[in-house]
C-alpha cells in the first residue's frame, strides 16, 4: 500500500511527479536558496571537460584509423 502525503502542489516543479512531493524533500538543511542557485565553472572544470574531451576524440580516431 502507497502511503500518499496530503500536499499542496508545488508550481515552480514543472513536473507532475515532483508537484506531488512532499515539500520537506526538496529542503536543503544549512544552504540557503540563492547559495543552491548559483551555479559556477572553475577554469579547472573546464580544463578537465577539454581534456576529457579531446581524449575521447583522439581515441576515436585511433580506433578508426
Amino acid at each position: 500500500m502507497m502511503r500518499r502525503y496530503l500536499v499542496l502542489t508545488d508550481e515552480s516543479a514543472r513536473h507532475p511527479f515532483r508537484a506531488s512531493l512532499p515539500p520537506h524533500v526538496f529542503r536543503l538543511e544549512g544552504h540557503s536558496e540563492t547559495e543552491t542557485a548559483r551555479w559556477r565553472m572553475s577554469l579547472a572544470d573546464v580544463r578537465g571537460f577539454a581534456s576529457a574531451y579531446v581524449a575521447c576524440v583522439v581515441a576515436a580516431i585511433a580506433f578508426i584509423v
